[in-house]
């Protein structure tokens, strides 16, 4: 048992991938993604501006 052998062993660095070349089919999804992202954004700050929609439920009331 050497002591440069103990603890844990560090894995080997991966090669960095390369930067592949989009074609057009990848291009047209990345955008409608982008198109659909927006458009979640959009809905959700629409959906900010007004109140809870559930308010009913259960109500607790002070009577023990």
């Amino acid at each position: 048992m050497s002591g440069r052998e103990s603890g844990k062993k560090k894995p080997l660095k991966q090669p960095k991938k390369q930067a592949k070349e989009m074609d057009e089919e990848d291009k047209a999804f990345k955008q409608k993604q982008k198109e659909e992202q927006k458009k979640l954004e959009e809905l959700k700050a629409k959906a900010a501006g007004k109140g809870p929609l559930a308010t009913g439920g259960i109500k607790k009331s002070g009577k023990k």
